[in-house]
């Protein structure tokens, strides 16, 4: 004879059944038999100080592992505080299941305290936005949001449980749903061939691998790819690591709002191979602004429409297994020495040179470098959005997947240091560092809290400049003038102790790597605040708009 529960411990069981491990949240009045329930289940809830945060933290875990995040929220403002974060994980194409409590529907058909149509809020922001009307709709609706959220292009879902619904009384015979995993397809031989013939009549072919590579886990087979026939590759921001940057046949990152060195490469190219690359990541006409390239793409999804993306071969499928059937087709090698050679070159001097920079404040390529030195190639930093990010993803050479991650899709502020607990719940073996500006820090520092409550110890690196740095430079180079970028900052080293947090200020250049060695060596939750020169901003840009190619 079966009996009765809350319908709040059946949506914890579908939880379970998903293998979610963390939910991030907070409670509110409409949801607490659901956050009650979670705690007698094997899923840890992660409480948070803003929802703003649990999205980021839910979309970062999802990046990391894969599985979609979970971040939970009450009504109205609570849900509406997620929306940040789920609009970048969708844009980043990052699975995330985001759950909120909603109004009864013994009330939600007319104007009542609190009522405001979530369903159609999230709806342009996700890949599916729904209410669920009975309790016994749950186990399909979380099964489904599960699936729509992870499979290709995966990205954020929505689910609104009414407060009535949530607090109804099922029958525990209902139960959740077994777990079937999409299976990506195979390529399809014609389009190898078709693909195979384009790139065999190449004068200089060039990879651009994105975020659905990383995806994919198609290092391996981009790697064997890119030797097998002698070909140079670049990656987007998104997609830095998954092909290592001290590989010879590594060309760099593109994404610089300058023509950058690796830009060069694309200059020479006849033919463009895409892999896993999606246009949210980077403007195809900065490397195509002739739309006169041919463009093999290869990815599970098809190709976004764009004038300067005219693609000549698609092929869907299983990334790896398409790399590998096209690797076995070519029957040619080329020569990636000359120009690729010389662009590598030139990063790998400017980054040496950073390294020995001793002036102060600090010069970004020196924080770079000494970044760079201090963690290990497994090791993950979050380069938050703000001249930080440009720093960063230009410069910081990565060696593996998701080592190095920034928001491209949405380019969000604040991600960083939430987004650094979930990478460290996700890796816990590995040591973590949100590298942040001092205006995207102050978006999210009150997660600080979170971290030294439950224990997860990341080190946060605020490069200070007291100004919204990467406007500056936007404005300084448009314009040659800026305003409206400057604020004041508190004294972060007090700061970061208020919340218990390890505070240090870096007064030298020499100071910067043994400090962030110590930090990350120590199982705490801590600050460094690093003063930094942004001239080298207008430096930079003066330098590369000078450069002239071919090489």
């Amino acid at each position: 004879m079966s009996t009765q529960e809350d319908a709040a411990r059946l949506l914890v069981r579908t939880l379970e059944a998903e293998g979610v491990e963390y939910v991030f949240g907070i409670p509110g009045e409409e949801n607490i038999h659901f956050v009650h329930a979670l705690n007698d289940s094997s899923i840890r809830y992660i409480l948070v100080r803003h929802e703003q945060g649990a999205a980021f933290m839910a979309e970062i875990y999802g990046r990391l592992t894969g599985k979609a995040g979970v971040a939970s929220a009450t009504l109205g403002p609570g849900a509406i505080n997620l929306q940040l974060g789920v609009a970048d994980a969708t844009t980043n194409s990052t699975p995330v299941v985001a759950i909120s409590a909603q109004v009864g529907l013994d009330r939600i058909y007319k104007e009542s305290h609190q009522i405001v149509d979530l369903v159609s809020l999230f709806r342009p922001i996700t890949k599916w936005s729904e209410l669920a009307p009975t309790a016994e709709a749950l186990p399909e609706m979380v099964r489904k949001a599960f699936k729509t959220a992870q499979t290709e292009r995966p990205g954020a879902v929505y689910l609104a449980i009414p407060e009535d619904v949530e607090s109804a009384k099922v029958s525990d015979a209902l139960k959740p749903l077994p777990v079937n995993i999409v299976r990506p397809q195979e390529p399809s031989p014609s389009q190898i061939a078709r693909a195979a013939d384009v790139i065999a009549l190449a004068r200089q072919p060039i990879v651009l691998a994105g975020h659905g590579a990383t995806r994919d886990r198609a290092s391996d087979a981009l790697i064997h790819f890119s030797e097998r026939l002698g070909l140079p590759v670049a990656t987007t921001f998104n997609g830095k690591g998954v092909f290592p940057d001290d590989h010879r046949n590594a060309l760099g990152a593109v994404g610089f709002m300058r023509h950058d060195y690796v830009n060069f490469g694309f200059d020479e190219a006849d033919v463009l191979i895409a892999v896993g690359y999606e246009l949210q990541e980077f403007d195809p006409v900065k490397i195509n602004p002739n739309a006169d390239k041919k463009i093999i793409h290869i990815h599970q999804s098809p190709a976004e429409v764009d004038d300067h993306y005219p693609v000549t071969v698609g092929i869907q499928g299983d990334i790896s297994r398409s790399l590998r059937a096209l690797a076995d087709s070519v029957h040619r090698r080329w020569d990636v020495n000359g120009t690729g050679e010389k662009i590598r070159r030139m990063m790998r001097d400017e980054l040496a040179e950073g390294a020995t920079e001793d002036g102060f404040p600090l010069s970004p390529r020196r924080i770079v470098a000494d970044v760079r030195a201090a963690m290990g190639r497994a090791d993950i930093v979050l380069a938050d959005t703000g001249a930080v990010k440009m720093w960063m993803a230009r410069m910081y050479p990565t060696y593996e997947p998701n080592t190095l991650l920034v928001s491209n899709g949405l380019s969000s502020m604040g991600f960083a240091v939430p987004g650094a607990l979930a990478a460290k719940l996700a890796h816990p073996d590995r040591r973590v560092l949100a590298a942040t500006g001092d205006g995207a820090f102050l978006m999210n520092s009150q997660e600080l809290e979170t971290a030294v409550r439950e224990n997860i110890p990341i080190t946060v690196l605020i490069w200070d400049d007291s100004a919204y740095g990467l406007i500056e430079w936007k404005m300084d180079l448009d314009m040659g003038t800026s305003s409206h970028i400057k604020f004041g900052n508190p004294d972060f080293v007090k700061y970061a102790e208020s919340f218990g947090a390890r505070g240090y200020r870096v007064e030298s250049a020499g100071e910067l790597l043994p400090t962030l060695r110590k930090a990350l060596a120590e199982d705490a939750v801590s600050v460094i605040t690093v003063p930094v020169d942004y001239s080298h901003n207008l430096q930079l840009t003066d330098k590369l708009g000078d450069l002239t190619g071919p090489f």
